[in-house]
């Protein structure tokens, strides 16, 4: 199998998760603009989840760009990345609805630490696939935003009993460390010799 087949099936699943989590919010009842006041914290929570599902995206796609080919453990390694991605609109719900609580907080960045994880073995899965000089190993080199996250997650989760604004706080600043373009596996690729066929 080729990484563009796996791209495309994934890139429809997190086209699903986008739908889902929109569809969420539902029309307020009542005409002026008071009326929305109440949907402020499901609207901030999906805002926030649907930055996360953008960045999990982006970053997906230049990752399987790092190899032509697909193995089985890669497969399930995608397919693991894909079903804690599918608990976000879940999360993203729970915690909006329950205007950011303690447990739906908590629960929330459970999820995003097992997605942050989950993410890291399929990384992990593809450089053992690729070899000792794997050209994925070689754009990422330390990877400190990848190895972060998960800490930041799991930070927040016991935080969010303490103060769940602290832990929303938390999952901002982890968003926002992501939105800042990275562009190491772009300028490996520009610089990896070209392949004949």
């Amino acid at each position: 199998m080729t990484s563009s087949r796996l791209e495309a099936f994934s890139d429809g699943v997190i086209a699903i998760l986008i739908t889902i989590m929109v569809l969420e919010l539902k029309a307020p009842v009542g005409q002026g603009i008071a009326a929305l006041r109440p949907l402020g914290p499901v609207f901030l929570a999906y805002v926030l989840s649907f930055i996360y599902v953008g960045i999990y995206w982006n970053n997906h796609h230049h990752l399987l760009h790092t190899s032509r080919t697909v193995s089985g453990p890669m497969l399930w390694a995608n397919l693991h990345l894909l079903f804690w991605l599918s608990l976000v609109p879940f999360a993203t719900a729970w915690m909006g609805e329950n205007q950011f609580a303690a447990a739906p907080s908590a629960v929330y960045g459970f999820v995003l630490l097992m997605a942050a994880l989950a993410y890291l073995l399929l990384q992990q899965t593809i450089i053992a696939a690729q070899g000792p000089d794997s050209l994925l190993q070689r754009a990422l080199g330390r990877d400190w935003k990848g190895k972060l996250s998960p800490l930041v997650y799991l930070s927040a989760i016991p935080l969010a009993y303490v103060s769940h604004w602290s832990a929303q706080a938390l999952y901002w600043l982890s968003a926002l460390l992501w939105l800042v373009p990275d562009r190491r596996i772009e300028k490996a690729l520009r610089s990896a010799p070209v392949e004949r066929a």
